[in-house]
């Protein structure tokens, strides 16, 4: 499959809330999936929610011959941290039909080349998820376990 990356806008927000929803999907083949209200909970609209403010920034990957959205990476300041030294945020999508296609490190090797100067970035994830290894091989590493969640940081 040909796919082709580009940089998000303002105008992505709707993209991001799909994509958003997208990391949330269990495997193929486990449990259903939540209902896409689950965006909404703040622990998870903060990460797309008015997408657009300075410093936001990221990639969507596309399929080219069907223009169908395959993943997404973006980064941004959390909005109770506006403080310039404060780590950015990291989010990551990969629709679960295009897992394991290389299509997640496209869009991290681009993100990462994009943005040298964000070294503080923190990363939460479930324990075990195999995005993990992804992360330790871009210079991800864990610094706080939490009951359901592992906080990375690069740099």
């Amino acid at each position: 499959m040909k796919y082709t990356l580009r940089p998000l806008t303002a105008a992505d927000e709707p993209l991001l809330w799909e994509m958003l929803y997208q990391g949330v999907q269990p495997k193929e083949g486990n449990p259903p999936a939540p209902s896409r209200e689950i965006v909404h909970q703040p622990q998870l609209a903060r990460y797309v929610e008015g997408w657009g403010r300075s410093g936001d920034t990221g990639f969507v990957a596309h399929d080219v011959e069907q223009g169908q959205l395959l993943g997404a990476v973006w980064l941004r300041r959390p909005a109770d941290q506006p403080q310039p030294g404060a780590p950015l945020e990291l989010a990551f999508a990969v629709k679960p039909g295009q897992r394991g296609r290389g299509i997640g490190t496209a869009l991290l090797t681009q993100l990462v080349r994009a943005n040298p100067e964000a070294s503080a970035i923190t990363i939460s994830s479930v324990a075990g998820h195999p995005v993990l290894r992804l992360y330790e091989r871009f210079g991800f590493k864990a610094v706080e376990q939490k009951p359901n969640a592992i906080v990375m940081r690069r740099g």
